[in-house]
């Protein structure tokens, strides 16, 4: 472990195997731009075992946390994220006194050229979000670890509480001087980039793409989510995500390489057993065996459009998911397993993906 006074470090949070897996791309992705500094993952009881020892391949220090709910689901649906209600977890960063300095980064940013020059910055420093740019995006941040400000964020989050709901709005109430005090606190867009061709300017993101160093897969469709096609080794973005296509291909192009070959099939992550379908694809070489991969493909958008509706609350009660088809598909399971005759009609396929056929 690093003593105080030593180099920075790049911190990330994982609060479950799923989001294990962007630590992971993101880990992978500062080494690939050859960083000097110290990689730091914190933490929860939600990561297995199995993701932990991954986790400990790519990061220096593994720091485990207790999770922290921001209990605001009135603002989080206001904001249309329930999810980020465990976003206050992240406090926990200012607690890694090891070091003088940090740059925290989300589980869903990847990191395109080396970045070390963010550790000149000042606390806080961070990028504009690109909804409302007088507020910073919390998914990159430079800050300096300290006891004495993580109590006070604590304190100011049970008295004050937070305008979103998640991290995000209580740190900008918190460090409300950003917008005018110190422009050098002001990190050029570059550093924090959304993928999302709908959140940007697009001529200027055309001309500057070439610059960016850090893209942000901000919303509820994670570059994880996006089916992959194992013989032509491309990533298909689901209808409507907006996500830049080469931005997730590099996304997949570092786990493919680097992440997936020693994940265990055996994990039973969140989402129906995403962690453990993504662990057991393979590459194919031949490609007769991808024949039928359109077809494959077409299913597979659909299997995870579904997933996603159904996180949202958006249930086909009157197709796929009307209540008999649930119904058959925990008969089935009761009974036992489903022979491979028997085509499974659960809300959530998870066939394991490891060619282009059905």
């Amino acid at each position: 472990m690093a003593e105080r006074g030593e180099k920075g470090a790049f911190v990330t949070l994982a609060t479950n195997d799923t989001y294990a897996l962007g630590c992971l791309v993101l880990g992978n992705s500062l080494r690939r731009v050859k960083t000097v500094h110290q990689l730091v993952v914190m933490i929860t009881d939600g990561v297995s075992s199995s993701m932990r020892n991954q986790l400990r391949r790519v990061f220096d220090l593994l720091y485990e946390v207790n999770l922290l709910d921001s209990k605001d689901p009135d603002n989080l649906q206001l904001l249309g994220r329930p999810d980020l209600n465990v976003t206050f977890t992240k406090f926990h960063c200012w607690r890694l006194t090891m070091f003088e300095k940090a740059v925290f980064l989300d589980a869903d940013t990847l990191v395109l050229k080396n970045v070390d020059e963010l550790f000149e910055r000042e606390e806080l420093s961070a990028a504009p979000d690109a909804g409302w740019p007088d507020c910073f995006n919390s998914g990159v941040f430079v800050f300096r670890p300290s006891d004495e400000t993580y109590k006070k964020l604590l304190d100011f989050a049970v008295a004050k509480g937070s305008f979103d709901g998640g991290d995000q709005g209580l740190l900008n109430i918190y460090f409300r001087d950003w917008a005018t005090k110190d422009i050098a606190r002001h990190l050029p867009f570059i550093y924090n980039v959304v993928s999302q061709a709908f959140y940007s300017y697009l001529p200027a993101f055309t001309q500057f793409k070439q610059d960016v160093k850090i893209v942000h897969f901000i919303g509820a469709t994670k570059p994880w989510h996006h089916p992959y096609n194992t013989s032509t080794k491309t990533v298909q973005p689901l209808p409507d995500s907006g996500h830049n296509q080469e931005f997730l291909q590099l996304w997949w192009d570092i786990f493919m390489s680097q992440v997936q070959p020693a994940l265990d099939p055996s994990v039973k992550g969140n989402m129906g057993g995403l962690v453990a379908n993504l662990a057991a694809m393979t590459i194919q070489t031949d490609p007769s065996e991808g024949a039928d991969a359109g077809h494959s493909e077409q299913e597979d958008v659909s299997d995870q459009e579904r997933k996603l509706n159904w996180e949202k609350g958006q249930m086909d009660y009157l197709g796929a998911d009307a209540f008999e088809n649930i119904q058959k598909k925990l008969d089935e399971t009761l009974q036992g397993p489903v022979s491979e005759a028997t085509p499974s009609t659960s809300p959530f396929s998870t066939k394991s993906k490891t060619s282009g056929k059905d």
